[in-house]
This record gives structure tokens, sequence and C-alpha cells, in this order.
């Protein structure tokens, strides 16, 4: 329903400059010679400046003019001072209306250009997973909370390695190139220590000791005061569990064939990576059922903080519980749960999200 009425709102939009030639034409027509419809007239081209193109402008600033004057030559009042004065403001209008495209299609032009930097960046920094890795089907997706807008903190990743497929998603607290520079850091660090470190707990640790590393080589405010929530999640060839290390993220949900939604919380809470000068103990993995045919489902607060407009927050639990056939292809899974958080929120998320699903075949 919403995306309907922005629909016909933006139809009616892109109408309103016809539409205020013909109101003009029709109210200098019914009224007495006293009143004038020239306000309708220098209106319109200022209206199509933004939503048309450089032609469209032109032409309708011309059928502007047009109009005009075809209404002063059928009432004989061309040579009057205050017809050429119409005549001449709304051919200055028309002019300035022009300008007006050129700077707002010059603007669109550059701004497509950083969406284009930014989409690049962002490919570069979280690329596609193979559907297939390590014998798990895997899919991942990012949702920018803005519309057009393709880069922020939420991250993702995924690393097979000898103990098993490793993943991590996690979320870097703050935007811009700030928070990107700390998913560069994060995710370099785990593809590196998802192969070499023995356990799921020394890939933690390796991760906190970059972020201490980069805050100490950048020393800026932002940096500082920076931590990233993530979970790590192991899954051993051959073997039908999953090993999960969360620092103060979401739990992710372990979906079963059945329909069944279980939620996987941390046994011991623990902060989020970058702060360990808060307190430091040792990392303690957290294991259970992974079997045949259920589908391990990680995602950032992007998904669960999707608010309604009551303020009523999102529940993936709730809403994917009982949806066996849902959860038979990852992406399809990540699909429906990206849209049914627009959704909820109305299309305006507060949040960028990172979905990321593993199925056991």
């Amino acid at each position: 329903m919403e995306q309907r009425r922005i629909s016909y709102a933006r139809r009616f939009v892109r109408l309103l400059p016809g539409l205020l030639i013909a109101a003009g034409a029709v109210y200098d027509y019914i009224t007495p010679s006293d009143f004038t419809g020239a306000p309708f007239f220098t209106a319109a081209p200022l209206v199509a400046a933004p939503l048309y193109s450089q032609r469209g402008t032109v032409v309708t600033g011309v059928v502007a003019i047009t109009v005009l004057l075809v209404l002063r030559v059928l009432r004989g009042g061309l040579p009057k001072a205050e017809v050429i004065t119409e005549l001449v403001t709304t051919v200055v209008v028309c002019v300035l209306a022009v300008l007006i495209n050129l700077l707002v299609r010059r603007s669109d032009e550059r701004l497509a250009s950083v969406r284009e930097i930014a989409e690049a960046a962002q490919r570069a920094v979280l690329p596609e997973p193979a559907e297939r890795i390590g014998g798990f089907e895997i899919a991942a997706r990012y949702e920018a909370a803005q519309q057009g807008a393709s880069i922020g903190g939420d991250l993702y990743a995924v690393q097979d390695s000898p103990h098993g497929l490793r993943v991590v998603v996690g979320d870097v607290r703050g935007k811009g190139m700030g928070a990107v520079g700390a998913v560069a850091v994060v995710i370099g660090a785990f593809r590196e220590a998802a192969e070499q470190e023995v356990t799921l707990e020394a890939v933690a640790q390796r991760l906190e000791r970059a972020l201490a590393r980069e805050r100490t080589r950048r020393d800026r405010v932002e940096t500082r005061e920076g931590f990233t929530t993530a979970v790590l999640a192991e899954l051993p060839h051959g073997n039908g569990i999953v090993r999960l290390v969360n620092r103060g993220h979401p739990s992710p949900l372990l979906l079963y064939a059945d329909g069944t939604v279980r939620p996987l919380p941390a046994t011991e809470p623990a902060l989020p990576l970058g702060m360990a000068e808060l307190g430091a103990w040792p990392d303690r993995a957290d294991e259970a059922d992974f079997p045949g045919g259920a589908t391990l489902l990680l995602y950032t607060d992007g998904l669960s903080e999707a608010r309604d407009a009551s303020g009523r927050f999102y529940d993936p639990e709730t809403g994917l519980a009982g949806r066996a056939n849902a959860q038979r292809e990852p992406a399809a899974l990540l699909g429906v749960l990206a849209a049914e958080a627009r959704r909820h929120s109305g299309g305006g998320m507060a949040d960028d999200l990172a979905l990321m699903a593993v199925r056991r075949p």
C-alpha cells in the first residue's frame, strides 16, 4: 500500500508542469483581463527543471511561453507594457529553469559516480561468497539503510580451513570511511586467522589484536572509541555440530528442516571486539548440533532493530518459525528476511543489515 502511494505521488509530480500550464490557461481565459495566469506559466518550467531532462525542460518552457503568447494575442493585449513584462518574465524564468536543470543533471552525474565508487569499494571489501564452500550451501546479503547507499560498517566473511568452514558476521560502530577501514581490518585478520589458528577462540583473539593495532596506528577519536560486535562460527567437515564465539552480537538462529527455529545465545556474554581495556577473559566457544537440512542464520542488528510505525521491533525468530519451504535455499531465505524487514519498517530501515545463511545439505 505504501509503495502504491509513493508511485501515485511520483506520477502526479511528473504531471505537475503540464497541469500548471493547463490551469494557467483556464484561469487566464475565464477571468477578466485584469487577472493573469502568468504565475502558473512561470512555475511550470521551474517545477520541470529537477524532474525532466534538459529537452523536457526546454519543451515545457516553450509550451508555457507559447500558451501565454496565444492568450495575449486572443485578448488583443500584446502591445501593452504589462503584457510585454509578463512575456519577458516568463522567458527569463524559462532560461533559469534550463540552467537549474543543467546543474541538477551535473550533480546527479557526480552522485552516480560516487555511488559507483562506493559500490566498487563494497564489492572489494565484502565480495559475494561462492554458493557452495566445503560442502555447505552459502548465501550472503547486504542491505543499506538508505536507498542508493551501499557502504557501511556491517561485515561478513567465509573461509574454508583445515578445521572446517569458518564464518564471521559483525557490525562496526560508526559509518563512513572510518567504519569501512575497520571492516577491512577485521575481514583481513579473520581470513588469515581462520587458516592458521586451531581453535575458534584463537581466531577471536587475533581479531582483537588486529583492532588494537589499528587503534594504535590511527589514534583518532572515532578509532579509540570504536568497537565491533561479531559472532564467529565454525562448522567442522563431516561433523554435525557448529561452534560459536559471540562478542556482543545478536544471537544466531538455527533453522531446522521441519520449520523449527532455535536461537543460539552465548553461554557467557562477552564484550565486543575492541573493548579489551574494559575487561579481559578467555573466549569460550559454545557448541550445538547442526544436522543435515538445517540452516545457520547470522545477522546484524539492522534486522532485529527494524521498527514499525508503533516502535515494535521485527523478530526474525517469530517471523521464520514454521517456514520449512523458505529455509531450503539460503539465498531465498535471505531475500524473504530482507523484504519482511523493509515491509515491517515501512520501507525506511534505520540501520544497514548484513545477513548470512549456511545450510548443511
